[in-house]
């Protein structure tokens, strides 16, 4: 088995809708929480909250840990384990950039995440947003502090 990059992402909701973004991956456009890799130097915590603010300009604060998933992306064979994080959203900064790739960002509801199908980036997505919906959460204390060296012992659950 190969090692899997360490991602995070955020699940947030206002009013029943979740925020998404919409992003060019490869010429597809695709939705995708908001998410990203872990950097060196970076808690699971402070990339979540760096990976919102690039993609969104929104201010993410964490709350709880939604689910660790361990997915193999079936056209590259590419590895990923990810990290959702619930939490919510404040200071939008309206005029600030958003990085490379993100088109826009989407409030949607679990309805029309659902009908998107195709269009979810990765099954991580819908399989994200099903567990914050049940009600999945496990304390921060378990995985606030890891980093990108300890991030990959973890135990994920597979999709």
């Amino acid at each position: 088995m190969s090692t899997p990059e360490i991602t995070v992402a955020a699940v947030t909701e206002r009013a029943g809708r979740f925020l998404l973004v919409e992003e060019r991956i490869e010429g597809r456009l695709v939705l995708n929480q908001p998410a990203g890799h872990l950097e060196h130097g970076e808690t699971l915590v402070e990339a979540v909250v760096r990976e919102v603010r690039e993609e969104t300009a929104w201010r993410f604060s964490v709350s709880a840990l939604v689910g660790v998933y361990l997915w193999r992306q079936p056209r590259t064979g590419r590895l990923f384990k990810r990290f959702t994080f619930a939490g919510s959203v404040s200071d939008h900064r309206a005029g600030q950039p958003l990085d490379a790739g993100i088109v826009a960002t989407r409030w949607l509801t679990p309805g029309q995440i659902r009908a998107s199908g195709a269009r979810l980036r990765s099954p991580l997505v819908l399989r994200s947003l099903e567990d914050f919906l049940r009600g999945t959460r496990s304390a921060l204390a378990d995985v606030a502090q890891l980093d990108l060296d300890s991030a990959g012992a973890v135990v994920a659950a597979e999709v």
